[in-house]
């Protein structure tokens, strides 16, 4: 991974932190959203051309019903371009919920003694990775709190445990991690036992309200959670995510700050995070927050239409937090992964059944609780391609690699067919027999799109295809 400094400002005690809050409150107050600015951003934008502080400033104050609705229809343009019809699905486990930080909307924080803390032994983390591989998962994300239990050598540890896990033709090929910031060696340390993305979010990126929110804990120093992941590049872990929790400040200050985020990424080390996430605050266990900053469903659509058009080759993330109705419509222009059939409760995968939320064993409230099964059968009926494609990863086209490969658009050549193989496999695994039906029908739609174009062989997905069938597994281009 190659530094380049004279395009970089990075953060520490020493020097000025890349993010200038004053700046971006500049760009937010000085822009002047006309139709014909508006309209010329949303044209550089579907030329995959990554947009300005300036730019995303404009996008964020247009105000006016008919410019919005132009934002979201150029956001589903530039998604149709890149990304295509997939939608990429994983599951969270918890793994420990234990934490010395005092984040004041968070269910975890450490002064809620009405928090029930729990860490998972390695038999419960087995029987968790068991329980969902059986729904179909190949993807997880396993979160920590901050705690000197869950350390580098920790999170290797079960990092290893889960992938050494099989159930039938059941297996996890890719684990993402959220957890706290670690030193360069310790991301090196989770790197070497084969994590995909590391997630660290700022939270808010304002550094005056972050010190309101973060009363204790080494979360509390913003600068050091600022730069965690300029030291993830520098220990070699080039694919990130980055993401802030909407309503703890002013929604266009937050969006612009990721989008600074992901440029100064990009400037200092080649390469833009992987990933951006955008969760809103819902409820949690004994908290009370402020809806000064409460973002409402409009504007919170509006989020990810500026944020798709922003960063066009950044994968964004949509949670269980939001609901159903949420989630289905910012599919369309924005979105490219989601999580499906979500339990927070430490060990409820492999123990319970459709219990109601105890807030005091979970982070937060979740608003989508279907089973991963339902959620595809919906996506096959908007038609989407469900995928549980993890080739890229394995493949080595992460970091700078993989920005060269995505920037020219290699979605027909790679994403889709392997999205197509590994709904495959869910079908003849895992699915309904109507989700099947419909699965069935869907792929064979996909394939007939991708005839003609000079870098697919159709015939060589449908051969595979028929191998999945007739038992074969992991099959990927």
């Amino acid at each position: 991974m190659k530094f380049n400094p004279e395009k970089c400002r990075i953060a520490d005690e020493r020097k000025k932190p890349f993010i200038d809050a004053d700046e971006i409150w500049d760009h937010i107050n000085s822009a002047q959203p006309t139709k014909e600015k508006v309209r010329e951003i949303i044209k550089k934008s579907l030329n995959k051309q990554r947009l300005t502080l300036a730019e995303t400033a404009t996008l964020a104050q247009a105000h006016d019903p008919e410019l919005i609705e132009e934002i979201k229809m150029g956001a589903k343009k530039l998604k149709d371009t890149i990304y295509g019809n997939r939608i990429v699905l994983f599951a969270p486990l918890y793994i420990g919920n234990k934490c010395v930080n005092n984040c004041s909307y968070c269910g975890f924080r450490a002064s809620n003694k009405e928090a029930i803390r729990k860490t998972l032994t390695d038999q419960e983390i087995i029987n968790e990775v068991k329980a969902l591989e059986d729904n179909g998962q190949k993807r997880l994300i396993l979160v920590y709190g901050e705690h000197p239990q869950y350390d580098a050598d920790y999170i290797a540890h079960t990092v290893k445990t889960v992938y050494n896990v099989k159930s039938g033709n059941g297996e996890i090929r890719r684990v993402n991690i959220n957890a706290a910031p670690l030193n360069i060696e310790g991301f090196r340390k989770v790197k070497d036992a084969g994590i995909g993305t590391y997630q660290i979010f700022q939270e808010t990126y304002h550094p005056e309200v972050y010190k309101e929110y973060h009363l204790g804990g080494k979360k509390r120093d913003y600068d050091h959670r600022l730069v965690s992941l300029d030291k993830a590049q520098e220990a070699g872990l080039d694919d990130v995510g980055i993401g802030a929790l909407f309503g703890l400040y002013d929604w266009r200050f937050e969006v612009l700050s990721l989008v600074r985020h992901a440029n100064h990424l990009e400037a200092c080390y080649n390469v833009g995070p992987h990933t951006i996430s955008f969760p809103r605050i819902t409820k949690a266990s004994a908290i009370g927050m402020s809806d000064k900053h409460v973002v409402s469903d409009e504007e919170f659509t509006r989020i990810i239409a500026i944020l798709r058009l922003a960063v066009p080759y950044t994968g964004l993330i949509l949670t269980a937090r939001e609901p159903e109705h949420i989630r289905r419509e910012v599919m369309e222009f924005g979105v490219s992964q989601i999580d499906g059939g979500t339990k927070l409760e430490l060990g409820s995968y492999s123990t319970s059944q459709n219990e109601e939320q105890n807030l005091n064993k979970e982070q937060f409230t979740i608003n989508d609780s279907r089973s991963l099964n339902e959620i595809i059968d919906e996506l096959l009926d908007e038609e989407f391609l469900p995928s549980f494609c993890t080739a890229c990863y394995r493949l080595g086209r992460t970091g700078e690699h993989f920005m060269e490969f995505s920037v020219p658009g290699f979605i027909k050549r790679y994403c889709a067919p392997n999205a197509i193989l590994t709904l495959s496999e869910y079908l003849m695994d895992y699915a309904t027999p109507d989700v099947k039906e419909k699965g069935w029908r869907v792929i064979e739609e996909n394939i007939q799109s991708l005839e003609g174009h000079k870098h697919v062989k159709t015939d060589e997905i449908r051969r595979r295809v028929e191998l999945i069938k007739n038992g074969e597994r992991d099959l990927y281009f």
